[in-house]
């Protein structure tokens, strides 16, 4: 690489709590190459914890449906400005986008006006609704590192050739032990069947769903007396908030921070928030349920423009419905628990889904992600 010691400063923008994370794994994987670079940007804990100096950060930028959209949108707004204006006092020499469309595209458009090279890693779901925004990709995108396998052919057909990387869940997705010692670690019961509850990344997500996961959990309990729950908390959320939302329900909880994956591990079955949640529980093979609730302008709009059968990406990957899906109002606590009841009386269907869940990992490559890109991005440079 030329110039590979120079002392280059990179923008990277990562509006999510999963941004957050696959971003920081490539900025570990760039240094790793070259610790001469510098960067700057939008993150949160996890990209701040890689040396990225945060202007914003993302648990103040992510948001859910339309209408949370539209209640945040001065001070994102204010946001793209500020970002816009370091583009001409910076000059960054590489910005890196990580999916966050609605957010990124423009700051692609400004960037590229000025000559700066953007690479865009985790492609915006142009394959499920506003495949329009191809086109401006191309005009305004030097590089695409895509993650999932399907992405490539869309991209091709609207003749735009884009680098397949591989999906960075595929070195991160690991439980750090065994189940039985993973609940001597979390202080859990071994012989209890175990539930875990993913209510999302996001607090709009959080005071929509976790008051239905957790009438579901009540549920379960009445038909399983010595069901145990785990909650694995995303580092976007407060712990309060979460304990405050338990506390108006009859049912204990074992909330655990920083750990998702093992927590995870630790259950039987997961009620799991659509995101990027369901392809970690995937990859864990735990059976789950998918659940999600936004506003119903949100939803109205989303029918309307959202070309693609399931939301979750466990079943997006599949190409088929291997997990429940309950969206709205089939998103709350009685269907949820009547769904879980029925896979956890049959032995049969739970482990039919497992080996399904299986197939997914084996779908997705190999891992090496993060490197791969890193690598992509220094060539850019």
């Amino acid at each position: 690489m030329e110039n590979s010691n120079k002392n280059k400063t990179i923008m990277i923008i990562a509006g999510e709590a999963s941004g957050d994370m696959h971003g920081a794994s490539l900025v570990r994987e760039m240094l790793k190459i070259n610790p001469a670079l510098s960067f700057y940007g939008i993150g949160g804990k996890k990209l701040r914890e890689e040396g990225v100096e945060l202007l914003a950060d993302a648990s103040e930028m992510a948001v859910v449906g339309l209408t949370e959209a539209i209640a945040k949108l001065r001070s994102i707004l204010k946001t793209m400005g500020m970002m816009k204006k370091s583009l001409d006092e910076r000059r960054p020499d590489l910005v890196i986008l990580i999916d966050y469309p609605d957010f990124n595209l423009p700051l692609a458009k400004a960037a590229s006006k000025r000559g700066i090279k953007v690479l865009y890693y985790i492609s915006p779901q142009v394959w499920a609704w506003r495949k329009g925004r191809i086109k401006q990709i191309k005009k305004t995108v030097n590089q695409m590192a895509v993650i999932l396998p399907f992405e490539v052919e869309t991209y091709r057909r609207a003749g735009f050739a884009v680098n397949y990387v591989g999906h960075p869940l595929l070195d991160m997705v690991k439980a750090g032990s065994s189940k039985q010692d993973l609940r001597k670690k979390f202080d859990l019961a071994q012989d209890k069947l175990t539930m875990g509850i993913l209510p999302g990344s996001r607090i709009a997500e959080i005071r929509k769903l976790l008051p239905e996961l957790l009438r579901a959990a009540e549920i379960l309990k009445k038909e399983f007396p010595d069901m145990q729950f785990v909650l694995p908390l995303a580092d976007t959320l407060d712990k309060k908030t979460v304990n405050e939302i338990i506390g108006g329900f009859n049912i204990e909880i074992k909330i655990i921070s920083g750990q998702t994956y093992d927590a995870v591990s630790c259950a039987d079955f997961a009620l799991v928030t659509s995101g990027t949640a369901t392809l970690e529980v995937a990859l864990l093979k735990v059976p789950m349920i998918i659940v999600y609730k936004v506003s119903l302008l949100s939803y109205v709009v989303g029918r309307l423009i959202v070309d693609v059968k399931h939301i979750g990406l466990a079943n997006i990957i599949a190409g088929k419905t291997i997990v429940p899906e309950l969206v709205q109002n089939d998103a709350n606590g009685e269907r949820i628990a009547g769904e879980a009841l029925a896979i956890l009386k049959s032995e049969e269907t739970k482990q039919e889904m497992i080996k399904e869940l299986e197939i997914i990992s084996a779908k997705l490559g190999e891992p090496g992600a993060a490197i791969r890109t890193a690598k992509l991005a220094l060539d850019m440079l």
